[in-house]
């Protein structure tokens, strides 16, 4: 294929989420010509999802510079930079226009089954970058078809594939078969069919991060209700309790998300939920009447519970890039160059440096995996970084490389250690005053305000955070 006729293939953007929605604005702005396809019916199918969801980034912080510009025309109004919209409204009113202002660039029910090199496998280096990307793509009445271009943006997120309860990251035994009784989404308590699932019942949650907060603080929520008396939640935690389990608080610079595991606390503090710590979950099993009843590795085995919510991450879907040549970390199967930036297992604290084609880039020229998707398997992804992401690889592809090295961004502070939940014990020379690092015996906490354990304040004790 001659220069000038892959010069003319578009850009591919694989989803129609904000990242993805971000990169064809940046494209688009830059000259270049963005194809967005997208699996889902609507932009933003997986945010429509957790429409209910609220976020804990402001307006201010979730449009993206280049689309609102390329929405400008439209006579679309930004929405209040202070306030703070949930998935749908997100959905409706930012990403749904910006899909309309991209027009027919942007697929809809175009779902991406694999991606390669014209006539080249994975193993052919002959003229392989004289060949142009090829996607081949299934429509919703089950034709296929192949689209080519002349680079990958996959911006396909990580929502379809959540982490299970298992502690050792596989299903526990027992999880698939008690399928009717486990959820992997943070429940949305005002659809009263949801709402009637959980109330007046026991439910456990697995996981410690912001969607645990979430589910934790909405059963809370439920139990005070006059329709939601006799409502519990176990709190299932793999690590320890410490001062920092409940996140930054105060500290925090994004304070909407401090308030979230603030309210996670109150929920265990005022007698709504007992938090289980140390425990891994090793199977499900039901108890004579269908309850269920979860088992450590340890042998522990707690009391039955009606329903459990599994909120222990999600992973990337690498299975249609089988015939790319990714560079990925062993561990979080992220970029290799982005992974020790964003590595919960080493960072404790402080923010992600801000990244863009550089760390993104693979042996393959030309593909990047921006967005949730960069991310792999580590946590506390923000848009604002995928923000950055998609414009500095825009201008990467469109030739400017000085802009594409330019750090534009500074990301808000955690007020926490972010990487001590994936310690269950104490590092070598570490000793429970270290606080962040460290782990206490497995035990079961019914909180108090008066308990040592979980001061919720936002303030570290030292140690991993250096105070």
């Amino acid at each position: 294929m001659t220069a000038s006729a892959f010069s003319d293939l578009p850009v591919a953007v694989i989803g129609a989420g904000p990242v993805g929605l971000a990169a064809a604005a940046h494209l688009a702005g830059r000259g270049l010509q963005p194809l967005v396809l997208e699996a889902g019916p609507a932009a933003g199918a997986a945010v429509r999802e957790w429409a209910h969801v609220r976020l804990f980034s402001p307006w201010s912080e979730v449009v993206d510079p280049a689309a609102e510009k390329l929405l400008a025309p439209t006579g679309w109004t930004r929405p209040d930079g202070a306030s703070y919209p949930t998935g749908g409204e997100w959905a409706e009113r930012y990403l749904r226009p910006l899909a309309a202002a991209l027009g027919d660039r942007v697929r809809f029910r175009t779902t991406v089954t694999g991606v390669s090199r014209a006539g080249r496998d994975r193993i052919v280096d002959a003229g392989r970058e004289d060949q142009p990307f090829v996607l081949h793509v299934r429509y919703e009445d089950g034709r296929e078809g192949r689209v080519a271009a002349r680079a990958v943006i996959d911006a396909s997120g990580t929502w379809s594939g959540p982490g299970p309860a298992g502690g050792d990251g596989l299903p526990a035994l027992g999880e698939r078969a008690a399928a009717d009784r486990v959820t992997y989404r943070v429940p949305d308590l005002t659809d009263p069919a949801v709402r009637t699932r959980y109330a007046g019942r026991r439910t456990a949650v697995i996981g410690s991060g912001a969607s645990a907060f979430t589910a934790l603080a909405a059963l809370a929520e439920l139990a005070r209700a006059r329709d939601g008396a006799g409502t519990r939640a176990v709190w299932i935690l793999r690590r320890g309790l410490s001062a920092a389990t409940f996140g930054g608080g105060s500290a925090d610079q994004l304070p909407a998300r401090g308030a979230l595991g603030l309210a996670a606390k109150a929920a265990v503090e005022d007698g709504h939920a007992d938090a289980v710590t140390g425990f891994r979950t090793e199977a499900i099993e039901r108890d004579g009447s269908g309850r269920l009843v979860l088992v450590g590795d340890d042998g522990r085995r707690l009391e039955a519970v009606d329903e459990v919510i599994a909120l222990t991450g999600f992973r990337p879907d690498l299975s249609f890039l089988s015939e790319i040549r990714l560079r990925l970390d062993e561990r979080l199967q992220a970029p290799l160059a982005l992974a020790p930036l964003i590595d919960p297992n080493v960072h404790s604290c402080g923010t992600v440096y801000p990244h863009g084609h550089a760390e993104l880039s693979h042996p393959e020229p030309g593909i990047y995996l921006v967005g949730m998707k960069s991310y792999g398997r580590a946590p506390t992804f923000l848009a604002m970084t995928g923000y950055e992401q998609v414009r500095s690889v825009a201008a990467a592809l469109a030739g400017d490389t000085d802009a594409a090295d330019r750090v534009e961004l500074t990301l808000p502070e955690t007020g926490v250690c972010g990487g001590s939940g994936l310690y269950d014990t104490p590092e070598p020379g570490r000793t429970g005053a270290d606080g962040c690092c460290a782990a206490p015996a497995p035990q079961v906490l019914p909180l108090t305000s008066g308990s040592t354990a979980s001061t919720g304040s936002g303030e570290t004790s030292g140690g991993c955070c250096g105070g």
